[in-house]
């Protein structure tokens, strides 16, 4: 990146693309929720979906229809648009906390972190507040490498240095790679099992109440982003510009670091490390509506629930009955997608606008 980020008018086109990335994501949504081993029409979906709040009596297709719908498929479809959800406006977040389009949860250590927090749980088998064990530890661990990251990596007058937030990226990840794998050394054959899959990324323990703990630091972690939607725009600018106009950037910052581990905890905690999505996302959007993030946060949301269902739909429907790790498929996607960002930024020098 050679200077800060520059704010634009949304082009005209916004409205359009709106529309079109609505209309794409409730056919998507059905589509995942219709596709698998058993397949469902549209009405049948519809029906199923219904039959729930229906006291009235079902044939046994109506029957199996719903049981297929509303145990298997539904929460799994609404833990992909978590997931996508928040680790897409986490991305979007980052990249203004840090100047730098870079910035992923994935890249730069802390999906890293808040993995190796919620490994620590399961490995030590702490169980201190219930369910709510697992994201606590991936929070608080995801906090930390947050902060960490931010001190190191902290943008400058000018914005941010790509090299060294790549740098600090890869030696935390190293770090907390090299601690996963010792837990994973002490994991018993049960333990080491669930890891070695959830490792790669999978949507196949989702559950109904994984979905009643991931859902609200979600919703409230998006809401307050779009909150601070003018805040991060003028920090977009750099530190000293916001300061002039205004800004509280220490104080805005500890929010955003708070805020983006909750983020990314609400993601990794029950399904695994899942990458690229903060980075893909964010930054397609912020070249088609420009990097307003009163657009470019629910944009983002929206963006990367899409990405995430299509991509566990490619994950249960590419060899059936076996299933591909979630995480194998965003790595074949946003792997090329980095390479070419990568390669972008050293010919052209990489801008946000």
């Amino acid at each position: 990146m050679t200077g800060p980020l520059k704010l634009k008018r949304p082009p005209s086109h916004t409205g359009a693309i709106a529309a079109v990335l609505g209309a794409v994501l409730v056919a998507a949504f059905f589509a995942s929720v219709a596709i698998g081993a058993v397949s469902l029409s549209l009405d049948a979906v519809l029906r199923a979906i219904a039959g729930r709040f229906s006291a009235s009596a079902a044939d046994p297709e109506a029957v199996l229809a719903e049981t297929v719908v509303w145990d298997l498929r539904l929460a799994r479809v609404l833990t992909a648009v978590i997931i996508g959800a928040s680790l897409a406006t986490c991305g979007a977040a980052m990249q203004g906390l840090f100047g730098n389009p870079l910035a992923d949860p994935g890249i730069i250590g802390v999906s890293s972190g808040a993995s190796l927090g919620a490994i620590v749980v399961v490995v030590l088998q702490i169980s201190t507040f219930g369910l709510w064990t697992l994201p606590v530890g991936a929070f608080l661990a995801g906090t930390a490498t947050t902060f960490v990251i931010y001190a190191l990596a902290r943008p400058g007058k000018t914005g941010g240095d790509n090299s060294k937030l790549l740098l600090v990226g890869i030696a935390v990840n190293a770090i907390g790679g090299a601690f996963a794998g010792y837990l994973t050394y002490l994991a018993t054959a049960e333990q080491l099992q669930s890891l070695t899959f959830w490792s790669m990324g999978s949507l196949s323990s989702a559950k109904w109440v994984t979905v009643g703990i991931s859902a609200p630091p979600t919703v409230v972690g998006i809401v307050l982003l779009y909150r601070w939607s003018r805040q991060l725009d003028l920090l977009a600018l750099g530190e000293r510009q916001a300061r002039h106009l205004g800004v509280d950037v220490k104080r805005l910052r500890r929010k955003l670091i708070f805020v983006t581990a909750l983020l990314v905890a609400a993601a990794v905690s029950f399904n695994g490390t899942i990458g690229f999505v903060g980075l893909v996302i964010p930054h397609l959007f912020r070249l088609m509506i420009g990097p307003a993030h009163r657009l470019l946060i629910p944009f983002s949301a929206a963006g990367g629930a899409l990405l995430v269902m299509l991509a566990d739909l490619a994950a249960r429907t590419l060899d059936p009955p076996s299933e591909i790790p979630i995480g194998v498929i965003m790595g074949s996607l946003g792997g090329p997608f980095f390479l070419w960002m990568i390669y972008r930024s050293r010919r052209f020098g990489i801008s946000a606008s």
